[in-house]
């Protein structure tokens, strides 16, 4: 279990803001809250820079802070002018 629970610390962030070893079942349960948070923001700024809102929802859920801090990093995408 230990690996599941490291590994699960460092993919939600959890592991290196948390001021104490977080129990398994706590850290579960408060992973899956922020990156249920992490997925809305990613959709949010996806959405805003012209990326595709659905994929980068599942990549905020899967990846949490790493997806919206690639987000952040990645430039804006220029839209295409409408058609006339």
């Amino acid at each position: 279990m230990d690996v599941v629970e490291i590994a699960v610390g460092y993919l939600t962030g959890l592991h290196l803001l948390a001021p104490r070893r977080l129990e398994f079942p706590t850290l579960l349960v408060t992973a899956i809250i922020l990156n249920i948070c992490n997925a809305i923001m990613s959709r949010l700024i996806a959405r805003n820079n012209g990326r595709p809102p659905r994929l980068w929802t599942g990549l905020g859920f899967v990846f949490g802070i790493w997806a919206v801090s690639a987000l952040l990093l990645m430039p804006k995408r220029q839209r295409d002018p409408e058609p006339h």
